[in-house]
């Protein structure tokens, strides 16, 4: 949980922060791994959300400046590797298959990355923001076109996440051989600096 300094004094924003799983395990099962990124993009964007109420609630306090900094780690960091693992691996299968409907739906997935990345721009300006507000400045709401910001990026990913789920990976795991398979876990770790695990 996010929590201030003083437990006594503080509240705690209501959502905790993704665990972390052995990262080279979850890499041994790519399509699993990818499944679980997509929990925490939900994780994080519910963070960010009640973000936006524990501002109103408490002001832009402690608790308030380290969530602003924990949704901009999460989508500096993994994200960006996130999008690349499934353009790189998921979607190539897609776009070359004899499924128009399917070539169709990876042209759009990859075009909401375009369209996420244009968006965390203006979300991430807020947060940085909020994360470097001082303890003793007088705190004012987000405005209008700050909220707009947080709220259009994280609408981005509520189809996205749920055609990838239960379209884009499927298809793509039941499209690749093991090799493959393997080869993008591989790819996977190395782009993360994480050796593999031998048996």
């Amino acid at each position: 949980m996010i929590a201030a300094k003083n437990a006594a004094k503080s509240t705690t924003l209501p959502v905790s922060l993704p665990g972390h799983r052995p990262l080279a395990a979850g890499l041994e099962a790519p399509f699993e791994m990818l499944a679980a990124c997509h929990e925490r993009v939900e994780r994080m964007l519910a963070l960010q959300t009640k973000l936006q109420q524990h501002l109103l609630d408490k002001g832009c306090d402690e608790p308030a400046r380290q969530a602003a900094r924990d949704v901009m780690r999460y989508f500096d960091l993994a994200a960006p590797l996130h999008h690349q693992d499934e353009e790189l691996h998921v979607f190539p299968p897609l776009l070359a298959g004899a499924d128009a409907a399917l070539r169709m739906l990876a042209e759009r997935l990859i075009n909401d990355h375009r369209q996420m990345e244009a968006a965390w721009i203006a979300a991430r300006s807020v947060l940085q923001a909020i994360a470097d507000s001082r303890p003793d400045a007088d705190w004012r709401a987000l405005t209008p076109a700050q909220a707009d910001a947080l709220n259009q990026f994280a609408a981005l990913y509520e189809q996205h996440l749920a055609d990838e789920n239960g379209a884009a990976y499927p298809a793509a795991q039941a499209a690749l051989p093991l090799e493959a398979v393997q080869a993008m876990s591989e790819d996977m770790m190395q782009r993360r600096g994480v050796a593999p695990l031998r048996p």
